[in-house]
């Protein structure tokens, strides 16, 4: 519940805007980069294997980054841990654009490298604010902010292919974001809930904690769960597309289609998380989702039309949208550890994001794009295993936790 004094209510209002604009921003400033991918690729001349590589660059900096971030934030905070991440993808962006415009491959790869720290940082800072916020609301959040860094994306690639369609110059584009996204950034984190004194005097005398929460079997089981629903969302951010124009014979304007029919499904569960996790619990509602994106997924693979592949993207999209932010959620459910468990949870779940893509390209090689795809299906069964790790431990100490147990 929020807290009755008037004051403590407004400020974690305050700080529920401010940490859903950490989200929007961070999903705005990495999709303005994705969205100008193409332009990038023909300033500097690269391959499909060049381009692979130099986007590799980010997963690289991001899963590098992920280990110690815990650390740092526990040290920092999450408002200062937020702003360092926005510093640091930003100045990536400066360093990208500055490469793109000296068409210098080293400093575009440098500049990729950056951008994956930064966001990796932001990333884990913002979760751990976020569930903080939600436990002082008393009620689900996290499905709800991560919805907001989807309509983020979604914002910065339609203003990307504006650009694009305006033939803007790149390097330009990517100073105008890089401004933006930290400038705004900047004033939101000064509305993000104060320091608790006691929580912060536990914090300092249990340490960050990283290498004891690499330790916990809940903790691994909870980034297991995390990894496998981050597959099963990338997967579908990687290939889907490709899938229907080889298994559809679709164009790629109408392979587009099919991918934001998923990703207006994800972002619409992630809208009406909160209220399907009141209801039935977090558990409940990770396997229900796991077996929605499963059947979604095979039906996606044996469609032999378009529409049926289509409803298949919409259910892939909607089953896979909670297990990020609901792993979060649980990694965070005691504040005093949040910070390292959030860190361990997301260092678990981006190797998806590295290890994926090319996962999938190997077997494609072998099978196809289309059957390919059933990789996934054996990752996301992995992952409703461990779903059961989600439920708050007996003495968790989150009134949105305990709200969200089954």
């Amino acid at each position: 519940m929020l807290p009755t004094d008037t004051a403590a209510t407004v400020r974690v209002r305050r700080a529920r805007t401010a940490v859903a604009v950490a989200f929007v921003v961070n999903g705005f400033a990495f999709a303005s980069w994705i969205s100008r991918v193409p332009a990038a690729r023909d300033t500097l001349s690269l391959s499909a294997a060049e381009l692979g590589l130099l986007l590799l660059c980010v997963a690289v900096g991001s899963t590098v980054a992920l280990p110690a971030t815990g650390p740092v934030v526990h040290r920092i905070g999450p408002a200062r841990g937020v702003l360092a991440g926005a510093a640091v993808a930003t100045t990536g962006l400066l360093l990208l654009g500055a490469g793109l415009g000296w068409a210098s491959v080293p400093l575009a790869g440098a500049g990729l490298a950056l951008i994956g720290v930064g966001v990796g940082g932001w990333d884990v800072a913002m979760n751990i604010e976020g569930a903080a916020v939600e436990q002082r609301l008393g009620r689900p959040l996290m499905p709800r902010l991560h919805a907001g860094f989807s309509l983020g994306t979604v914002a910065g690639a339609l203003i990307g292919a504006a650009a694009a369609a305006l033939a803007f110059p790149v390097a330009a584009h990517f100073v105008l974001i890089a401004v933006l996204s930290f400038g705004t950034v900047a004033l939101a984190v000064r509305s993000f809930l104060p320091a608790d004194p006691e929580q912060a005097a536990a914090a300092r005398q249990a340490g960050s904690g990283v290498g004891r929460a690499w330790r916990e079997p809940r903790t691994l089981l909870v980034g297991v769960l995390t990894l496998a629903f981050a597959f099963t969302e990338g997967s579908a951010n990687d290939w889907l597309a490709v899938a229907l124009v080889d298994g559809q014979g679709v164009s790629e304007a109408t392979a587009a289609v099919g991918f934001a029919s998923f990703v207006a499904a994800m972002t619409a569960v992630r809208l009406l998380g909160g209220t399907l996790l009141q209801r039935w619990g977090r558990v409940a509602t990770l396997r229900a989702g796991g077996a929605t994106a499963l059947l979604g997924l095979l039906l996606f693979v044996t469609a032999p039309s378009l529409p049926l592949a289509i409803a298949g993207a919409v259910l892939w999209g909607a089953g896979a949208a909670l297990g990020f932010p609901v792993g979060m959620s649980a990694a965070a459910d005691d504040p005093v550890r949040a910070a390292a468990r959030v860190s361990v949870v997301s260092s678990i779940a981006y190797t998806a994001f590295l290890a994926g893509p090319p996962l999938i390209g190997l077997v494609a090689e072998v099978v196809g794009v289309v059957d390919a795809l059933l990789v996934v299906l054996v990752v996301l069964v992995a992952g409703l295993l461990a779903a059961g790790a989600t439920r708050p431990p007996a003495t968790g100490q989150s009134v949105a936790a305990r709200s969200s147990a089954t």
